[in-house]
């Protein structure tokens, strides 16, 4: 008896998925393919503008692999990719930068803002001195920190570069030079967590004014007074807006781990998200 098994190496299979976006966040990455075309003067697409955003959807959204997207359309995977980039080149531009953010949101009225600190996974990198640098004692694993700025709403107003997670949270915001930043608008503050306590260098003529505000930490030698306790939980529930912020970011399954050029464009694909996520998320 002769038998005919068909090896499974090689033989594509294409199935359909459904990938949930509101209609604005895919209209934007339309937008910025088209965008990104007409800026280089090319008139010819493999695929039509609408497959194409659904495809660097699938990648941003729900993290599919560039490869298996390529083989199910009978394309390049390094077209696919060169899509992505495309793509989250042209919305990372649209995010504006932390002094017309603040300007911003003096002219909205607001007084209060909210910065926090996230990590972001990524593969290991192969020099060992990056490796070191990218990995971090507080989760166990190498990644990158950004700083993101939201309102009390929860809205990602702004996020800082990319940086290696071995890197402290109040030493990136200090390289921003926050605190000055803030001093320039007079009905602007910050709440953040214990891990931005020393931010605010108030001038000391001014010590009843100040721009950061954060909890107090106890020690051995000093507990907290209960009115301490309560201010720190009092501040733990304003920063909450913040957590839901990035959690809402974070359901872009790309972030789950960051590989290869993704890693290297670190910064450029969270802020494209970010322009994402306020167009899928309405507060």
């Amino acid at each position: 008896m002769t038998h005919n098994n068909t090896r499974a190496e090689g033989s594509v299979i294409v199935y359909q998925s459904a990938v949930q976006v509101r209609e604005t966040a895919f209209l934007l990455i339309l937008q910025a393919l088209r965008g990104y075309r007409d800026k280089v003067g090319s008139r010819w697409r493999k695929l039509p503008d609408e497959v194409v955003a659904g495809i660097v959807l699938a990648v941003l959204r729900h993290g599919q692999r560039p490869a298996d997207l390529a083989a199910a359309h009978a394309i390049a995977h390094t077209t696919v990719r060169r899509w992505v980039q495309q793509v989250i080149t042209v919305l990372a531009a649209q995010l504006p930068r932390l002094d017309r953010v603040l300007d911003r949101a003096e002219r909205d009225g607001l007084h209060v803002l909210l910065l926090d600190g996230s990590f972001i996974p990524t593969d290991r990198p192969t020099d060992r001195r990056a490796e070191h640098a990218h990995y971090s004692g507080k989760h166990r694993a190498t990644g990158m920190l950004v700083l993101g700025l939201t309102d009390q709403a929860g809205n990602l107003l702004w996020v800082s570069a990319a940086v290696a997670a071995r890197t402290a949270e109040i030493t990136l915001a200090r390289r921003y030079r926050i605190p000055a930043r803030l001093r320039q608008h007079e009905h602007l503050g910050l709440i953040c967590d214990l891990g931005f306590t020393t931010l605010d260098d108030q001038p000391d003529d001014q010590p009843e004014d100040p721009r950061v505000i954060t909890g107090k930490r106890g020690s051995r030698h000093r507990p907290l007074s209960p009115a301490e306790q309560a201010t720190n939980r009092l501040i733990s529930r304003e920063r909450l807006a913040n957590e839901h912020a990035f959690n809402h970011l974070k359901r872009w399954r790309i972030l789950d781990r960051l590989h290869g050029s993704y890693r290297r464009h670190a910064t450029t694909l969270i802020r494209a998200l970010v322009i994402l996520t306020n167009a899928h998320i309405t507060r």
